[in-house]
C-alpha cells in the first residue's frame, strides 16, 4: 500500500533532513545478486547525495548503477521521518570528473561543515577535500529519480 500523500515532507522538510543528518545508508547490489547495504556519511546539494565512499560500494556501482538511498530520524513509529531516494548513481572517476561535476564543490563545503566538529572554523569555511585515489577510493553522486518521503508526525492529521 503507497503511502498517504497527507504523510510527505514538505521540499524545505527534505532540504533540512539532508542538510543536517549525519548518517544515511546506501544500497547498491553487489556480486551474485546480493543487496550490501552500508551506513555512509554525506552530502546533499542540487537535489543530489553525494558521499566518498571507497572498496564494495564502488566496484557494485560501477557495475551496476542503481541504488537506493535511506535516510531517517527517529527511533519510535509515531515520530518517524524519512527521506527514501532511488536512481542512478554515478562514480567520479578521476580529479577531472569531480572538476566537471555542478554540484559536488557545494557537497564538499557543505559536508565540511557537518561533520568538522571540534575543529578551528575561524579561518572561515571547512571543506571536506576527499578525492580519488588508489583502485576505490571515489566520490559517488546519486541522481534520484524517484523520491518517497514521510512524516508519522502527521499521522494524527489523517482522517479515517
Amino acid at each position: 500500500m503507497p503511502i498517504p500523500k497527507e504523510l510527505a515532507l514538505t521540499p524545505n522538510q527534505i532540504d533540512e533532513i539532508m542538510s543536517t543528518t549525519w548518517n544515511m545508508r546506501i544500497a547498491t547490489m553487489g556480486p551474485a545478486e546480493r543487496i550490501n547495504l552500508t551506513p555512509l556519511w554525506f552530502g546533499w546539494a542540487g537535489g543530489r547525495v553525494y558521499t566518498f565512499c571507497r572498496g564494495q560500494k564502488v566496484a557494485n556501482l560501477r557495475r551496476n548503477p542503481s541504488a537506493t538511498v535511506l535516510v531517517d530520524l527517529n527511533e519510535r513509529y509515531p515520530e518517524l521521518q524519512g527521506i527514501m531516494l532511488q536512481g542512478r548513481a554515478s562514480v567520479l572517476e578521476d580529479a577531472a570528473a569531480e572538476k566537471a561535476d555542478p554540484f559536488l564543490e557545494q557537497a564538499r563545503v557543505q559536508m565540511g561543515g557537518k561533520y568538522a566538529t571540534g575543529r578551528d572554523r575561524s579561518e572561515g569555511e571547512v571543506r571536506n577535500e576527499s578525492t580519488s585515489g588508489g583502485r576505490n577510493r571515489r566520490w559517488v553522486v546519486l541522481e534520484p529519480d524517484r523520491v518517497v518521503t514521510w512524516d508519522n508526525y502527521k499521522l494524527s492529521q489523517i482522517k479515517r
